[in-house]
């Protein structure tokens, strides 16, 4: 078992700047695919970045706006992300993989309870 939870949410101004923090226990961190989703009201979960063996993947919203980073020391996954927008308004949650294709909300096992993001405008 994988338990993760975010930190790092709130309410900022576009333009603004929020980091997140997934902090994960249990088993082999290092192992897992990480991932970043979000879901805004009346919406699925949409894909925001990734982790995946030493790679980093984006959706095309957040580039060049998001970063994302892990510290397998420390078992926490970060999201970084600058110039906030409105839309990107959401509670995000990062998830953890073991495989399978990393775009996918599928191929995530384990996820967080997900942390607000509200972007005012």
């Amino acid at each position: 078992q994988v338990q993760l939870v975010e930190s790092g949410g709130g309410l900022v101004q576009a333009g603004g700047t929020l980091r997140l923090s997934c902090a994960a226990t249990g088993r082999t961190f290092s192992t897992f695919g990480m991932g970043w989703f979000r879901r805004a009201p009346g919406k699925e979960h949409e894909f925001v970045a990734a982790s995946w063996s030493g790679r980093s993947y984006y959706a095309d919203p957040v580039k060049g706006r998001f970063t994302i980073s892990r510290d397998n020391a420390k078992n926490t996954v970060y999201l970084q992300m600058d110039s906030l927008k409105p839309e990107d308004t959401a509670v995000y949650y990062c998830a953890a993989a073991p495989g399978g294709r990393l775009y996918s909300s599928l191929s995530y096992n384990y996820w967080g309870q997900g942390t607000q993001v509200t972007v005012s405008s």
